[in-house]
């Protein structure tokens, strides 16, 4: 910092008697040849008077504002940075780069069963069934013909097994380090469908109907621990999801490996702003 700032460390007081002092010293220079120093009578010496602490904190405060500013001062008016607050939906602008991606089919869905407890997500059969894997490598050079990776990416699946697989495809096919793949805990986990849990995939039409009717109605509850989620229950979730996404990165590819497609189309519904009842 430049030292002028450090004359403001000092009372005021001081510097007015100090200048006082230097200008009568500087006239009698001029009239008159110097003159041996007399010793200083004890009523003359200078002391400092007791300060109050409001005296302190005036003389104090004013000089440290400019360290918090970098380069040339500015009006303390004016915006010295592009605050991100918490995220919302829609977003008036989104500093990265995203591609949505909906894991293969996986064991159970091969065989038409639905599996939403997240106590199986890290599980075998919550994998990526064979056809699964076709349709991810598919997938993954799609995302390469897009030039999704060219400048480096981020890639978040979530830790459903089928998700990582997925993820890790991607993350081959494109050349892209491990080290990129950043597993997702709980944001991006499948929609919770209660009672619809083991039952036949077609079932889930019931829930969409329902879904159309309003954001908030729920299925039916079960005991098993798997969760009853609603569309207004994921799209917290998401938005929990972007909300760190465009906090720790900027101006970067971030590829979201889903394990459903509810995470998504709720998503995306969000970023644009549609009703989500649709």
């Amino acid at each position: 910092m430049e030292a002028p700032l450090v004359r403001d460390f000092f009372p005021s007081n001081y510097l007015t008697k100090k200048t006082k002092m230097l200008t009568a010293s500087t006239c009698a220079t001029s009239a008159r040849p110097p003159s041996p120093p007399l010793p200083p009578r004890k009523d003359e010496s200078f002391h400092l008077r007791p300060a109050s602490r409001r005296q302190l904190l005036a003389a104090l405060v004013f000089p440290v504002a400019p360290l918090l500013v970098a380069g040339e001062p500015r009006s303390p008016f004016s915006p010295v940075a592009d605050a991100r607050g918490l995220f919302q939906m829609p977003p008036p602008r989104l500093t990265n780069r995203y591609f949505l991606v909906r894991a293969g089919e996986s064991e159970y869905e091969s065989l038409g069963i639905i599996n939403t407890n997240p106590v199986a997500k890290t599980s075998v059969d919550s994998g990526l069934s064979e056809k699964g894997k076709k349709q991810m490598v598919r997938a993954a050079f799609d995302l390469k013909e897009m030039g999704a990776c060219e400048r480096n990416c981020w890639i978040w699946p979530s830790i459903t097994q089928r998700a990582y697989q997925a993820a890790e495809i991607i993350a081959s096919v494109n050349r892209i380090s491990r080290s990129y793949i950043v597993p997702e805990y709980t944001f991006l986990d499948a929609r919770g469908l209660g009672a619809y849990e083991g039952k036949n995939l077609d079932s889930v039409s019931e829930v969409y109907a329902s879904d159309s009717i309003s954001p908030r109605i729920k299925p039916p509850p079960i005991d098993d621990g798997t969760p009853n989620e609603s569309v207004a229950d994921v799209f917290v979730r998401v938005t929990q999801l972007m909300s760190i996404l465009e906090t720790q990165y900027s101006e970067d590819t971030v590829i979201i490996v889903s394990p459903d497609s509810d995470n998504l189309s709720v998503l995306q519904a969000g970023i644009v702003g549609l009703d989500l009842r649709r």
